[in-house]
């Protein structure tokens, strides 16, 4: 009985103190409300996932260098609610996009809202945004 109890114990501690490897990532651990940043680029790949949506852009600068740029974006869940599908974005297409830039001035991003050029369609990443703007 001791054992079993011992056994019990342990294991809900091991579980207990493994939560905070589970838990979500704050967004200002990552990334700065302060730091907007808009650029318009080539999607080169959409990953549909969770915890977090993720797409990635080349960006072509003034001198003609091409960066690939990622952001992130809520869950599919979240981006269901505001219109988002699974192929909202696909290789090829161009797309404008509004986001937060990373604190360590990495080449990612949080996205706000994404236009996509083919139709002027304007998609929120956020929960909330565009309800009441």
């Amino acid at each position: 009985m001791k054992t079993t109890l011992a056994v019990c114990v342990a294991a809900i501690g091991l579980l207990w103190s493994a939560g905070p490897a589970f838990a979500h990532h704050a967004f200002t651990a990552e990334f700065d409300a302060s730091k907007p940043i808009k650029m318009t680029g080539t999607v080169t790949k959409f990953e549909w996932t969770n915890p977090h949506a993720w797409f990635y852009i080349d960006v072509k600068n003034d001198a003609g260098t091409v960066t690939n740029w990622g952001f992130e974006m809520n869950s599919p869940n979240t981006l269901l609610r505001n219109g988002w599908r699974r192929n909202s974005l696909k290789p090829g297409d161009v797309s404008t996009v509004e986001a937060f830039g990373a604190r360590d001035g990495s080449h990612i991003g949080n996205a706000k809202a994404v236009t996509l050029a083919s139709t002027g369609q304007k998609l929120f990443a956020a929960p909330n945004q565009g309800q009441g703007q």
